[in-house]
């Protein structure tokens, strides 16, 4: 059977769960991104979380049900850099000894959050694929609660409560637009969206540099991939069960975006809505302006899901030249 799907009543639930620990983040809407889309659009404001990151969400969900024998155990996750904050910060707050297991050239901000936030961080491997394994051995090793990016019903229903915002702004929003890489995040706008609307349409989008979810999702089954992104949010070189589980039933769509794409969607959001976004975040905006035909005069939800960018990455960022049409005006 698996692991069980989180249920609607456990997004309420996570919603209850971490309204001490978290404010609603904000959905606002930009003329500049209207005016590119041709359509009413709100951006869903992740970054503006304690770690810049929409997946702290879910570690406060999961660690905060946690007794004293799980809490003295500890925890250990492997992360290209938000999963790993948001390990750190719920860890932080419920007094949870953590390890966060990351790969050699891991985001320098995002490890120095999670060091800040006082967790032992281990570089190991290339990818996150070769840091997650390690971080699997290591949980055998010392009897530590591993702590999954995507196989974590808890982490699903706490990040769906950012979809459950949007309709509580908006409850006649049309289309929700959200990043892909292991694909929790996306799992849970469908299972928030769909139990509140189905008509609400769900569009995942992952970097053609790294396309194994978007891949598994077509082929409707587990594949492998390569890693080649420059958004680290996406680069996962599998796809994992329980949320391909979930988007094989309800996600309505899935697009592929080139690192180009995602560069011009980092910098036009700086530009119309004076926000860093980090690569992965502006993944959703990349590709509402690849479908901006199918899009047009719709009510669209982008989850700009983190803006955890480095001075290199920006720089990159702020150098590179638009795509031909991708231009504030």
């Amino acid at each position: 059977m698996g692991l069980a799907e989180p249920t609607f009543a456990d997004v309420l639930e996570a919603r209850q769960r971490i309204a001490p620990y978290l404010r609603p983040t904000p959905l606002y809407s930009y003329p500049g991104v209207a005016a590119l889309l041709g359509a009413e659009a709100f951006v869903k404001h992740e970054n503006h979380q304690p770690v810049g990151a929409f997946k702290v969400r879910g570690g406060v969900n999961l660690i905060s049900r946690f007794g004293a024998d799980e809490r003295a155990r500890g925890v250990i996750a492997a992360s290209t850099g938000n999963h790993g904050q948001s390990v750190a910060y719920a860890a932080q707050l419920f007094g949870v000894p953590a390890t966060i297991c990351v790969p050699e050239k891991a985001n320098p901000v995002k490890v120095a959050s999670m060091r800040g936030l006082g967790v032992e961080v281990v570089f190991h491997g290339q990818n996150f694929d070769e840091a997650r394994r390690h971080a699997e051995q290591m949980a055998r090793e010392h009897g530590t609660r591993h702590v999954h990016s995507a196989n974590e019903p808890l982490l699903i229903a706490g990040v769906a409560t950012a979809t459950l915002e949007i309709l509580q702004d908006q409850p006649r929003t049309e289309i929700i637009i959200v990043p892909v890489g292991g694909g929790h995040g996306a799992a849970g706008a469908c299972i928030a969206a769909k139990s509140i609307n189905p008509e609400i349409k769900v569009i995942g989008v992952q970097s053609s540099a790294a396309p194994a979810a978007h891949n598994s999702w077509r082929q409707g089954r587990l594949v492998e991939d390569k890693v080649e992104t420059i958004a680290e949010g996406l680069a996962t070189g599998t796809a994992f069960e329980l949320p391909q589980r979930i988007l094989r039933r309800l996600l309505d769509d899935f697009v592929l975006v080139s690192d180009d794409e995602i560069r011009t969607a980092q910098a036009l959001l700086i530009e119309t809505t004076r926000n860093l976004a980090e690569a992965a975040g502006a993944a959703s905006f990349a590709a509402a302006l690849r479908l901006r035909d199918r899009i047009r005069g719709k009510r669209v939800a982008l989850i700009l899901s983190g803006g955890n960018v480095t001075r290199d990455q920006l720089l990159d960022v702020l150098s590179h030249q638009p795509a031909t049409g991708a231009t504030a005006g």
